[in-house]
């Protein structure tokens, strides 16, 4: 996600400060929003982690998907652990909606911007634009239909979790183009 949030700053810059880009988008800049994409990945997870991997699980040791998904896991556990469900959902509700807020902001922006260009370079711009807007789609309607939606289905959840973990690192951006 925070990486989705990153593509959309450099379309902000691409679209909004064209003749800054170069300076603005420096080689500094791209390794340090990179590098804070990878920490905040990184500290998420692990806070995570270190919360589950202190449970105490008893009996079936096996969830049914194909990933280590967090939720299903945290009912496995030999405790009652619905306040811890609610915590690491905050804590995954704050960074998505710190995401999607971003994402919401650099959008908006875009759109003013090309509102106020010219026929020609509008039309570029939202083409460019488009491109990220789907790969976000791609990415943020799936995980709503797994963690928001409240019917469990099996299949569709996993269904789901590949179509989002595998199409949206793929960067489907150029095929978009």
């Amino acid at each position: 996600m925070v990486l989705l949030v990153v593509m959309a700053y450099d379309c902000y810059v691409a679209i909004c400060k064209p003749l800054h880009y170069s300076t603005i988008m420096s080689l500094q800049r791209c390794i340090g929003l990179v590098l804070t994409s990878w920490t905040v990945g990184f500290v998420h997870t692990m806070s995570q982690m270190a919360v589950i991997v202190q449970l105490p699980f008893c009996g079936p040791r096996e969830i049914d998907s194909f990933f280590f998904d967090i939720p299903l896991v945290i009912k496995l556990a030999c405790m009652d652990s619905s306040d811890l469900g609610v915590l690491v959902n905050a804590d995954s509700g704050v960074v998505v909606v710190t995401c999607f807020i971003l994402l919401l902001i650099s959008y908006t922006y875009i759109l003013l911007t090309v509102l106020q260009s010219s026929k020609t370079g509008a039309s570029k711009a939202l083409s460019t634009c488009s491109a990220h807007v789907t790969v976000v789609m791609i990415f943020f309607v799936p995980c709503i239909f797994i963690y928001v939606w409240p019917l469990n289905i099996t299949w569709l959840d996993k269904f789901l979790a590949v179509f989002y973990s595998v199409f949206t690192p793929l960067s489907i951006q150029p095929f978009i183009h």
